[in-house]
C-alpha cells in the first residue's frame, strides 16, 4: 500500500498481485511479422492510456473484475496475437509476435478516492497519472513482455 499524492489531493492505492489472463480457448501457435510501419525503431515504446468510467447501476451484484477477466479471456481467443510476446528475428532484427497464448497482465486495485474528488485531474495533463497507473516490474520492455497491461481501479 502506498500513500500517493497529486497536487493537493492525497489518496491511497492498494493493488493486488498482477495476474496473466490467457485466451479462454486454445489459439494458434505461430509467428506474425510486424509490418514495416509497425516495426520502426522509433515506435518501440509503450503507450500508457488512462480511461475513467462511472459506476453503471446495471452491473449491481456483479463482480467487475470477474466480468472484465472473463470478457478479456474470451476476446483474446479472437485477438490471440495480443496474448503473445514480441521477439526479434535472428538475422535482421525484424519484430514479430510469437503467438504463445501467455496472456496479458491484469491488476485489480482499490483507491480511497472518487472520480469527483479527483475533479479537474481527469483532464490531460493528468497530475496523478503516475500514482494511478502501476509499472509491473519486468513488464516495461518491448521484447518478451506482455503486450498489454490493464489495471482496474475501484474506489474503496
Amino acid at each position: 500500500m502506498a500513500n500517493l499524492s497529486s497536487s493537493s489531493l492525497a489518496f491511497t492505492v492498494r493493488r493486488c498481485e498482477p495476474e496473466l489472463v490467457s485466451p479462454a480457448k486454445p489459439t494458434p501457435r505461430e509467428y506474425k511479422l510486424l509490418s514495416d510501419i509497425d516495426d520502426q525503431e522509433s515506435l518501440r515504446f509503450q503507450v500508457p492510456v488512462i480511461q475513467f468510467y462511472h459506476y453503471n447501476p446495471s452491473m449491481q451484484g456483479k463482480d467487475p473484475i470477474k466480468v472484465i477477466r472473463d470478457a478479456l479471456a474470451k476476446t483474446l481467443v479472437f485477438y490471440y496475437p495480443l496474448a503473445g510476446r514480441l521477439r526479434e528475428g535472428l538475422n535482421n532484427g525484424k519484430l514479430m509476435v510469437d503467438c504463445t497464448g501467455e496472456g496479458v497482465l491484469l491488476i485489480e486495485a482499490d483507491a480511497d478516492v472518487t472520480l469527483e474528488q479527483i475533479g479537474d485531474a481527469l483532464h490531460p495533463p493528468f497530475p496523478c497519472f503516475d500514482e494511478l497507473l502501476y509499472d509491473v516490474p519486468g513488464s516495461d520492455g518491448i521484447l518478451h513482455c506482455p503486450l498489454i497491461l490493464i489495471q482496474v481501479l475501484f474506489p474503496l
